[in-house]
């Protein structure tokens, strides 16, 4: 691999009449926010990650409630200067359908709105590195794989794309770990955790984890661990897998032809 040329990629974002090329609409993070203030700062080393991934492309979070900056003062700051809004939500959901697309709307700034980051197969990988930083065996014999179980542990939402959402993120960790994977909520919908371990116990699984699907700590995410019956796997946080996951949604906003405001 060359080292790139700083006066070479300089040249690039010069037109041949001498005037600077605009450079690529602004990433900005979306995050839900929370009173936990692991969240903020695991959101905030989430952006450092994708900062360092890509050099030269402006970040910037804004927060639905509860944190600053807020999604709207985000926005107001960024004039009518285009930008990509990438949700840190996990399904689709009221937030993605209504919210955030309803505040980019009442902005000047020209804005895309990405999916979320769920489902995907980068997600998945997360969780599954999640659960093996939490004692998930990775040479688990068959007879082990048999009585093992997990319980993926997400938000909840009334909307049933949330949901559907969810099942897929199960099924992609299932195949990567080779046993059953439930979904279950802490809020909004059903199951529970508890009533998941139940299932998975009437099935002979008794060697239950639980995979948290929260990009950070907070209430939820806490609530869900303490019902976990074995080992229970962090927050899926500054990832690696998790800023590529969200450079990707970037790139996939772009390439589509809609935009939320004008």
């Amino acid at each position: 691999m060359t080292a790139s040329n700083p006066s070479r990629d300089e040249s690039r974002l010069v037109t041949l009449d001498g005037r600077r090329r605009p450079g690529p609409p602004a990433l900005v993070l979306v995050g839900h926010g929370s009173r936990d203030p692991r969240a903020l700062e695991t959101v905030r080393a989430l952006m450092e990650r994708v900062r360092e991934l890509r050099p030269g492309l402006s970040v910037r979070l804004g927060h639905i409630e509860l944190n600053e900056p807020l999604l709207t003062d985000t926005l107001a700051a960024l004039g009518d200067a285009p930008a990509v809004l990438v949700p840190l939500l996990l399904s689709r959901g009221y937030h993605v359908k209504r919210d955030i697309p309803e505040m980019a709307a009442a902005a000047t700034a020209r804005t895309r709105l990405a999916a979320p980051l769920g489902p995907h197969p980068l997600l998945a990988q997360t969780l599954y590195d999640r659960l093996v930083e939490a004692g998930w065996p990775t040479d688990s014999d068959e007879a082990t794989r048999r009585t093992s179980g997990v319980v993926l542990a997400a938000a909840g939402s009334r909307d049933p794309d949330s949901a559907a959402d969810t099942r897929r993120t199960a099924r992609l960790l299932a195949d990567r770990l080779g046993v059953p994977v439930v979904p279950a909520y802490a809020s909004a919908a059903t199951p529970t955790v508890e009533t998941a371990v139940r299932a998975l116990a009437a099935r002979g699984r008794h060697r239950v984890a639980l995979a948290s699907c929260f990009t950070a700590p907070g209430r939820f995410a806490t609530q869900c661990a303490e019902a976990a019956p074995w080992i229970a796997s962090a927050p899926l946080g500054a990832h690696e897998a998790m800023a590529h996951l969200v450079l990707h949604r970037y790139t996939e906003a772009l390439e589509t032809s809609v935009t939320t405001a004008a």
